[in-house]
């Protein structure tokens, strides 16, 4: 009887659903969509994987209704939103997704106190969480069959769009291609939003199990994977909450996250004052480099980005460099809010790094002794090692930094899976590290590397996947050198996949320590080889990747002779630089060098949230923060 009744149960699950939603699983395909490519689907997956281990179910529940927009509505069919109200359901029990409405009205209609309540004529774009085993056949197949990313230990999204009849009746069918588009950056989207909603302590009742959120609306940035690109290589996803929270397009232009085009630069030098928060950090005049602290500061009157401590700085260095960029400069400033990185509660000033380090307990601690210029005297890789762990990361509290520990949550039938990152959300979740941790900083560079093996260079991450070994040349390191328990997360990371071998070339080497090898972790090597990457790679194993961080890719003729032999040995390189006004230059480089930029200006989802104030009165620069890919 015991056997009869699993049975009977199983197939009313396979048949019903185990919870809240419209009902019968539906047998769309995905792949039957006209048009459609295994990339296309595979890239939705991976969103759909992306956005269940940041596991929103843990605070939201189907009251919670959250308006979005992607884009312009010009970029999506009837000129309109496709979908502009979303829920994620299931957090209270049962089946759970992500249902996606035409419009707030309808998603009020249909949410219920437990169901989700049929509507005639309502359409309604699902992603439901489905365990493998009770998947219909037609689905496990196409899962099968093209190898489509897990979400969770024995979860695969199925998509479909869902409507009722006027009889009550049930009717799926399979989204269109940009539905699927509007979907994958809703996702994406909403995997980096939805943890920076800030819980409403006094609005929820005494009784109330519910969380209660304070009003919200933010707007990031999601990389189109090239088969979804149309011209624009990222777009603007705005999440708010509640749906109501009113959204502006803030220029005419565009209101996508593609580079705005730079207006000329005016034929005469314009000029204004402006007066300078004492609050805020020291400027340094653009030309002079002097510090400037008092109330009145000279800037030039077009884009208002950088700073002189008098007017005969402001012409000298207009005639001499500012004429020219003045135009990137005014378009990097209208996308300040744009660019800036809001993920993290801990606000930080690289201008004034000691007083930021102070204000966390950390200054002159482990790791963080090379965040600041105290201890500039000692050569890079020679800070004295401290204890453990913890004191590696200055004394932090212990729920406040990554512990020498694998991810136990990520196995599937006893066999550890991939863990592919695509954001900070993601990844401080997935260590349980609060917001206010500062960590991000200094781990900026290793899950900078980590991404490009796993999500940029195709065969690296294929090396990975066949549990091989994947040799890459780290050009130019410096505090990277005294970083090394932080590059033991990228071992963690690899979770049961291959190996990786870190070779670092720079002048900086200390030469007592070229020629070493350390092996950080069970799955990362590095060794240290002091020179110019032009005079040791022939000496060295022939790399899979090279990588330069934060290279200072300004100059050709301090690059020249690298550069030239990159082009020759035509390996998959990426290069970072500290923000995109300095990788404009950095392209300029290397399209005098002859490399063919495979990825140009692509934002880097691991850059270092330290704001840097710099010569400039306002633009956000981040270091790490964009790759350029060449001979990829």
């Amino acid at each position: 009887m015991d056997v009869h009744l699993k049975y009977a149960f199983g197939r009313f699950q396979e048949q019903f659903g185990s919870g809240p939603g419209l009902g019968p699983g539906s047998g769309t395909n995905l792949m039957k969509i006209d048009g459609v490519e295994p990339s296309f689907i595979k890239s939705v997956y991976r969103a759909a994987a992306a956005l269940y281990r940041t596991d929103p179910w843990k605070r939201l529940r189907p009251g919670h209704l959250f308006g979005v927009r992607v884009g312009k509505d010009l970029d999506w069919p009837g000129k309109k939103q496709l979908f502009s109200c979303i829920q994620f359901i299931g957090g209270d029990g049962g089946d759970i997704g992500l249902y996606m409405f035409r419009s707030e009205n309808d998603a009020k209609k249909m949410t219920g106190p437990r169901e989700t309540i049929r509507v005639p004529n309502v359409e309604v774009l699902r992603v439901t969480y489905e365990l493998d085993t009770l998947m219909l056949p037609s689905n496990k197949r196409f899962v099968m069959s093209l190898a489509l990313e897990v979400s969770g230990e024995n979860r695969y999204p199925v998509i479909d769009v869902g409507r009722c009849t006027t009889t009550g009746e049930l009717q799926f069918r399979n989204p269109t291609l940009e539905e699927l588009r509007f979907l994958y950056a809703v996702m994406k989207g909403a995997c980096l939003l939805h943890p920076l909603l800030q819980q409403d302590q006094g609005a929820a009742p005494k009784w109330s199990r519910v969380i209660y959120f304070e009003p919200f609306i933010e707007t990031v940035d999601v990389q189109w994977p090239a088969e979804m690109a149309k011209g624009n290589d990222v777009v603007a996803v705005t999440i708010s909450y509640p749906p109501g929270r009113g959204y502006q397009e803030k220029y005419s232009s565009s209101s996508s996250s593609t580079p705005t085009k730079h207006s000329e630069a005016p034929k005469e030098e314009t000029f204004i004052n402006v007066k300078s928060n004492a609050a805020v950090c020291f400027r340094h005049c653009m030309q002079c480099k002097e510090e400037i602290n008092r109330e009145q500061l000279a800037c030039c009157g077009h884009c208002s980005a950088v700073v002189y401590c008098s007017s005969l700085c402001q012409k000298q260095h207009w005639k001499e460099a500012h004429k020219d960029v003045c135009g990137h400069y005014k378009a990097m400033m209208e996308r300040e809010e744009e660019l800036a990185m809001k993920i993290f509660i801990f606000a930080s000033s690289a201008e004034q790094p000691c007083k930021w380090l102070e204000s966390l307990g950390i200054h002159q601690k482990g790791m963080w002794r090379r965040k600041c210029g105290c201890y500039s005297h000692c050569p890079y890789g020679l800070l004295p090692v401290p204890g453990g762990l913890r004191d590696s990361w200055g004394g932090l509290d212990e729920n406040e930094y990554p512990h020498d520990s694998p991810f136990h949550n990520h196995f599937r039938d006893g066999i550890s899976s991939s863990i592919l990152l695509s954001s900070w959300p993601e990844y401080y979740n997935l260590r349980s590290l609060p917001l206010t941790s500062p960590v991000a900083d200094i781990l900026s560079h290793p899950l900078t590397v980590y991404y490009i093996l796993t999500a940029l260079s195709i065969s690296s991450k294929n090396l990975l996947l066949k549990n091989k070994e994947v040799i890459l040349h780290y050009v130019g390191p410096e505090g990277e050198l005294d970083w090394m328990p932080a590059f033991a997360e990228i071992g963690h990371l690899l979770h049961g996949m291959g190996n990786i071998q870190i070779i670092m070339v720079g002048p900086e080497v200390p030469t007592n320590l070229s020629g070493t090898t350390s092996g950080i972790g069970s799955r990362v090597r590095v060794n240290l080889v002091r020179g110019l990457y032009q005079d040791e790679a022939s000496y060295l194993p022939t790399p899979h990747v090279i990588v330069a961080l934060n290279c200072g890719l300004g100059s050709y003729s301090i690059w020249a002779g690298a550069l030239d032999l990159i082009k020759s040995m035509n390996i998959p390189s990426y290069f970072t630089n500290e923000s995109e006004l300095s990788c404009l230059d950095g392209k300029q480089v290397l399209r005098s060098a002859g490399l063919h930029i495979s990825y140009p200006v692509t934002p880097n989802p691991f850059r270092s949230p330290v704001r840097i104030f710099g010569t400039s009165t306002n633009f956000p620069s981040y270091s790490n923060c964009f790759l350029l890919g060449v001979n990829t």
